[in-house]
């Protein structure tokens, strides 16, 4: 038995029914009340264990990945979905026979009218896939070919904060594994002196209203909590309290770490709590952080050319373009899993002046990525993903003119793309009818997107799992399957 679990019962009802119950029934209902009852904790797992799996399902095309988060929600009809036929409905009501009864939000709830909105920007077909870009993405559109652009991924969930929450962890209910830490769990990461999973929240540009991100979207939920996003900040020390304070040099933290690790381990002998063991590895690896952090963060020896290829911004750390240019360091370092997060997408009104002015930066910065991992020959092993948490609606939300509207949120179906890590190159994917509200061929949910990306990783999402409160989790639920049509 395991003195700190014996006594976490002692204090609960559970325990009483648990001591009452005879026979099977009793070992079920401790099973369901503490599902680490039945391991073996005789001894602490190695702190520099690479992940709960000894191998990997099947050979991975992917050794880390990179997600480039639109946080609130882009426009697919301003930026990737063309509709010309939606120019013959502007200012017309949404068809019934489109809408069909479904869902939406309250923020649109109450209209009088659903005034169909085309969208204001031009769009061209590039590449030899054809695929139809808006004039927004002028840098993606030079990379076309290298990315897979899926149109019809789906979701159920309509307000943004179940809706992140479901795509980051496979539930609309707070409290689970992020897709980060699963991977993190999972497989681990061949860099001793980096986190597995590193977040990087970027700098609001002007004007910008965004949704609230919190730290959970990242967080490792019933995993052990070192496999926790580590988010680094843009300001001071990238990590809080990385640096040491004065009169403490690396000899004399060295010491103390020690020390600590004894006592630690002496603890865990004597009450068998797992999260001692991750305090151990977290205390570990923020020592090696003092010295991998400052020459991650470091891009003075990054050559002119590449500086340009990001833009002006990339030298001004928190920014998107200085962002993702410290995720390519990272996957350099052989980081497992890499978020950044864009925010500012959240468009109910003046969508088109808006849109100017986020669209840039996350064409530029994002393009030049792809550009840049294949420079160093690292995108055939790197999975890039971009995207957000859902859509935009077809009809206007508020005031629709010849050049302004706005765009209330839409779970039906929404754009995203993919490259690198193998997956196709030059495809577009899926088919949504002439308004972008329902998806027409090959729906993508967000369950099987996430199972795509961990079968990239070489992880079987039905067997990833972890046994919490009686009964086996995994990131995508009972659900998902992987698209193995956008499979290299």
């Amino acid at each position: 038995m395991v003195p700190f679990l014996d006594d976490m019962q002692f204090h609960t009802r559970r325990y009483f029914f648990n001591r009452a119950a005879a026979g099977l029934g009793g070992a079920a209902l401790a099973s369901c009340l503490n599902p680490q009852a039945f391991a073996n904790t005789a001894a602490p797992p190695p702190v520099d264990a690479a992940g709960a799996l000894k191998t990997f399902h099947h050979k991975p095309t992917a050794k880390r990945v990179i997600w480039l988060f639109m946080a609130d929600a882009p426009s697919q009809l301003d930026l990737f979905d063309y509709k010309p036929k939606l120019a013959e409905y502007f200012d017309k009501d949404l068809p019934d026979s489109i809408r069909n009864g479904q869902r939406i939000t309250t923020m649109t709830s109450g209209q009088t009218r659903f005034p169909c909105a085309p969208s204001v920007f031009k769009f061209a077909q590039h590449g030899q896939s054809g695929a139809w870009l808006s004039e927004l993405l002028p840098n993606i559109s030079k990379i076309v070919d290298d990315i897979t652009i899926v149109k019809t991924v789906n979701t159920e969930a309509i307000n943004h904060d179940p809706a992140i929450t479901y795509i980051q962890t496979g539930s609309q209910i707070p409290g689970r594994p992020s897709m980060g830490a699963w991977a993190s769990y999972g497989i681990g990461s061949p860099n001793e002196n980096l986190p597995s999973f590193v977040v990087l929240v970027s700098r609001l540009s002007n004007g910008a209203t965004p949704q609230a991100l919190f730290s959970r979207l990242w967080g490792s939920g019933f995993l052990p909590t070192r496999h926790a996003g580590v988010s680094l900040r843009s300001s001071g020390d990238p990590v809080l309290y990385l640096s040491d304070p004065a009169g403490v040099d690396k000899e004399t933290r060295r010491r103390m770490l020690d020390g600590l690790a004894e006592l630690n381990q002496q603890r865990y002998a004597e009450m068998g709590d797992p999260e001692i063991v991750s305090r151990i590895a977290q205390y570990e690896m923020a020592f090696k952080m003092q010295t991998s952090v400052p020459d991650l963060t470091d891009i003075s020896k990054e050559p002119k050319e590449v500086l340009d290829m990001y833009g002006p911004d990339v030298t001004s750390p928190g920014t998107f373009a200085y962002n993702c240019l410290l995720a390519r360091r990272l996957a350099e370092r052989g980081v497992r899993f890499t978020q950044v997060f864009l925010r500012g997408w959240d468009h109910h009104g003046s969508l088109p002046g808006n849109i100017r002015n986020l669209a840039p930066q996350s064409d530029k910065a994002s393009a030049a990525l792809i550009w840049d991992l294949k420079r160093l020959g690292l995108l055939d092993d790197t999975l890039v993903v971009w995207g957000g948490e859902f859509g935009r609606t077809v009809y206007s939300q508020g005031t629709l003119t010849k050049d302004n509207y706005g765009r209330d949120h839409h779970p039906r179906n929404f754009t995203m793309w993919m490259a690198g890590g193998g997956v196709k190159k030059g495809l577009v994917y899926g088919e949504t009818d002439d308004f972008s509200y329902n998806v027409v061929d090959k729906p993508v949910h967000i369950h099987d997107l996430n199972a795509t990306i961990l079968h990239c990783l070489g992880v079987n999402h039905e067997q990833l799992t972890y046994k919490f409160q009686g009964r086996d989790f995994r990131l995508t639920d009972v659900h998902g399957k992987v698209v193995s049509d956008i499979l290299a």
